[in-house]
């Protein structure tokens, strides 16, 4: 919506609402400065088909939902936790050989639609979980050019850990049921 506003030099048009700015707002205290946030522009191309650790963000798609665990009423009013995909598929900026290793070893961060999904519930701050979903993405891609084994974190080890005793747990669990019914089956031994 565009406003025509007066001003000592003369009538204006405006696209954008009028608001209230500070004395201490950025433009009055630096003058000369640029206060427009840029995007850089990607490095330029080597000849190997290296990543280079430029993400071009028109290519990756950040959704933001509620976090889980602690954090008191923060937890259920900000939607902090950070899903970063993209099409692995159509990734440019992703060599070919990183690609493949990509869909070998990570299989279940690959959804039906051949998103590759990488999620940060870090921190409670939205711009710090975009940042460190970048970083982690940005290291994987690193860690499969260099050909090491990416290992699990300790939370993984952690977890399949619990995962494996409870599935013993189970087992054996029911082969004592199986055991009883067994039991109860057989005729009463007399004396």
């Amino acid at each position: 919506m565009l406003r025509s506003v007066k001003f000592a030099s003369g009538w204006v048009q405006q696209a954008r609402r009028m608001c209230y700015k500070s004395d201490i707002s950025l433009d009055k205290l630096y003058p000369k400065s640029k206060t427009k946030i840029i995007t850089p522009s990607p490095p330029s191309a080597k000849g190997d088909a290296k990543f280079n650790g430029y993400i071009p963000m028109d290519q990756v798609e950040i959704t933001y939902s509620r976090s889980s665990g602690p954090g008191g009423q923060n937890v259920n009013m900000v939607n902090t936790k950070v899903d970063l995909r993209f099409k692995l598929e159509s990734a440019s900026w992703i060599p070919d050989a990183v690609k493949a290793k990509m869909q070998e070893n990570f299989k279940s961060r690959i959804n039906r639609e051949g998103y590759f999904v990488v999620r940060s519930d870090l921190t409670r701050f939205q711009h710090l979980n975009v940042a460190d979903a970048l970083e982690k993405l940005r290291n994987l891609i690193r860690n499969l050019e260099k050909g090491e084994n990416i290992e699990p974190s300790a939370d993984a080890l952690i977890r399949q850990r619990r995962l494996k005793d409870k599935a013993n747990a189970q087992r054996l669990m029911v082969k004592r049921e199986r055991s009883v019914t067994k039991a109860q089956r057989q005729a009463p031994v007399d004396f």
